[in-house]
């Protein structure tokens, strides 16, 4: 049986992509915490729970599952990331990966963080 790429990225550890996300804001300048911060907002966690999660090896699957608190102003986060519209992204689990990238680019990309961490107008 195939494995998708879907079921790929379901069974990958946060703590296996966490240093990419980190690499790329570093790279333009930005920070660990700032990576961190993008995180702590959009799923709830605190700094230990998170800590916590790269610690266990969880898988994307379980760690936005057990996601605390994710924030519903991430439901204003728009636009393309990998060649897909994030806002018609069917797939949940897809969609909130698709959330965090879209952030740490923008972050990459020199947003505020007022600007990165939406609050509705």
């Amino acid at each position: 049986m195939q494995t998708s790429a879907s079921d790929r990225i379901r069974r990958m550890t946060v703590a296996g992509v966490y240093p990419h996300y980190v690499a790329k804001a570093e790279k333009k300048g930005r920070t660990q915490a700032e990576v961190d911060q993008i995180i702590l907002w959009l799923t709830g966690y605190s700094a230990d729970q998170f800590q916590a999660q790269l610690d266990a090896q969880t898988t994307f699957q379980a760690f936005f599952d057990q996601a605390p608190a994710m924030n519903p102003d991430r439901l204003l986060i728009t636009g393309m990331i990998c060649g897909h519209r994030v806002e018609e992204i069917q797939d949940p689990l897809m969609r909130e990966i698709r959330h965090l990238d879209k952030l740490i680019d923008e972050l990459a990309k020199g947003k505020t963080m007022e600007k990165i961490l939406r609050s509705p107008a």
